[in-house]
């Protein structure tokens, strides 16, 4: 089953998350300067630790962030609460540290306070945000344009996908890592053939589901808590983030006919647990919907792009997952655009 193409379902999430390979090839173009200057900066001055601030999806990107960084850097990465600040009135030591704040608007009161306390504390602040006349631009130091270009739909897809790749051209570019310089060059491509990908067989399984969770481990993890706020928001399913190593420690009592697993995997150290994970659910007979390199067998298998670096498939993968829950959202008779209750810009304290 196909998922439908028609006139009614051309969302404005849909037409925005079909434009994410060509954002993505703008944005590695204009910033590459911009971090190429960043990385020799932090490679002359190396920073303690780093720490992250945002909210909402860019705080699913700043988790992608933050794995590339302690895996890939070894560099101790927190993400810090926005209201330990502009609630609390508490001042993190911040001196020398990397911030990074992460959002597609920048204009969050709670995100630019603690950006502000940042800067005052003598932190190296940067701002990977896709308004690039917004406060949070004119806080940080530091500006890495997101360059997505209006988003009208209150569900964020380019723009998050753009935070993804800023995030890895950076830790590219500071590592001068030839694997990850030489990866970052396809990614674009990679997206454009992870946007043409069709996860309509999912659909039966997931449409019906009023719970779920969606499972991912590492650096995949962060697409599964994307994943799981864009079944939130959009369609009214109660979904869960669940990291592979932390399900069987309980959680997993709740998954049963009405309440499967989307596995979301990438080739990598973790993908013998979840492969491990996968055969344990499925012999417990729970709906299981694989994505990715894990093996089967599961109820649904997914296809994915192949013989992709272990750090962009987590990027491909949300790239095909938007079309999915974009379906999964009118089928159960919602409106992608506009979800019940929420605005575009939501302006924390």
């Amino acid at each position: 089953m196909m998922m439908p193409d028609s006139n009614s379902s051309m969302t404005a999430m849909l037409s925005e998350a079909r434009e994410a390979p060509q954002v993505v090839a703008h944005l590695l173009a204009s910033n590459a300067t911009l971090c190429r200057d960043l990385g020799e900066r932090l490679r002359r001055s190396p920073p303690p630790f780093a720490v992250t601030c945002a909210r909402g999806s860019s705080d699913n990107a700043a988790t992608f962030v933050k794995y590339l960084l302690e895996i890939h850097s070894g560099l101790v990465t927190a993400s810090v609460g926005p209201s330990v600040t502009s609630v609390y009135e508490a001042r993190p030591r911040m001196r020398d540290a990397l911030f990074l704040a992460v959002s597609q608007s920048g204009r969050s009161p709670d995100i630019l306070n603690l950006a502000q306390a940042g800067r005052d504390d003598g932190a190296l602040t940067v701002a990977l945000v896709n308004d690039t006349t917004s406060p949070l631009a004119s806080t940080c130091e530091v500006v890495l344009p997101l360059h997505a270009g209006p988003e009208k739909s209150v569900a964020a897809t380019k723009s998050f996908i753009a935070a993804l790749a800023a995030g890895f051209q950076l830790v590219a570019h500071w590592s001068q890592d030839q694997d990850l310089l030489a990866a970052l060059d396809t990614l674009p491509d990679v997206l454009a053939r992870a946007a043409a990908i069709d996860w309509s067989a999912a659909l039966p399984e997931l449409s019906q589901a009023n719970n779920l969770f969606v499972v991912g481990r590492g650096v995949g993890f962060a697409v599964a808590q994307e994943a799981a706020l864009k079944l939130k928001e959009t369609s009214g399913v109660h979904a869960e983030a669940m990291s592979a190593a932390e399900l069987m420690h309980g959680p997993w009592t709740l998954a049963g006919d009405h309440f499967p697993i989307l596995v979301l995997s990438q080739r990598d150290e973790t993908l013998s647990g979840v492969n491990d994970l996968v055969t344990k659910l499925n012999e417990q007979g729970i709906p299981v919907v694989v994505a990715g390199a894990a093996e089967g067998p599961a109820t649904v298998m997914l296809p994915s792009v192949e013989d992709v670096h272990p750090y962009l498939a987590p990027i491909a993968m949300i790239q095909s997952f938007y079309p999915l829950v974009n379906a999964i959202a009118l089928a159960r008779g919602r409106n992608p655009d506009n979800p019940p209750r929420l605005r575009k810009v939501t302006e924390t304290v």
